[in-house]
């Protein structure tokens, strides 16, 4: 039987210490947060985290970084199975309501991580290519949304993820407030702005209502 390969081992610690440590990332946020109340929080040692990790931040920039590469992709099957532009736009709104109600603290320590990155220069650029992968995330449901109505989107990529990010983010500070009416707001905030992304002089028939 071939032997594991150390690096392969050590990936995959690091990748179990990761998922232990985001539960507690959720809980506390990145100011709270050090290596040994992380470690008091999950099956490791405050030795067995600390030589995985040289510091929370690094800890925390590997944690995000995780979380977020199946975030990314949680959109692909709405927009690979959406055949008309209102089942694209009920199913995309249902998803992002459904992700606030199962991984809350997962999202509001990536919007406390963005912020910090404003005060923590090392923080600034994995933040950054996070943000383009989201981005990226965005405008593929735009962009199909887009195609089923015969249509272009009007504004840059950026743009479009500025204002659906923004409408996320309120959503989850009113969900996590308690706020009944957060997620249905949501729903119908991205019902009604998605069409505003099209160009109407460059539309067409849609593919379906």
């Amino acid at each position: 039987m071939p032997r594991a390969n150390p690096i392969d081992k050590h990936d995959a610690r690091r990748r179990a210490l990761a998922d232990s440590a985001l539960r507690t990332l959720g809980e506390l946020g990145y100011a709270k947060s050090s290596l040994r109340e992380i470690a008091n929080n999950s099956e490791f040692s405050h030795g067995v985290v600390h030589y995985y990790f040289s510091d929370k931040l690094q800890l925390i920039v590997f944690c995000v970084q995780q979380y977020k590469q199946t975030c990314v992709t949680r959109y692909d099957g709405v927009v690979a199975d959406a055949t008309t532009p209102a089942g694209l736009l009920a199913a995309f709104a249902d998803k992002l309501c459904e992700t606030i109600v199962e991984e809350a603290p997962m999202h509001r320590l990536w919007y406390d991580l963005r912020s910090q990155s404003m005060f923590e220069p090392d923080l600034r650029e994995p933040v950054a290519q996070i943000d383009r992968t989201l981005e990226d995330m965005v405008w593929r449901v735009v962009a199909r949304y887009a195609e089923l109505c015969g249509a272009e989107p009007s504004i840059a990529p950026n743009a479009a993820y500025g204002l659906l990010d923004g409408l996320f983010q309120q959503a989850l500070l009113g969900y996590l407030a308690g706020e009944q009416r957060s997620l249905a707001t949501l729903s119908a905030q991205v019902h009604q702005l998605l069409p505003l992304l099209l160009d109407p002089a460059r539309a067409s028939a849609p593919h379906g209502a």
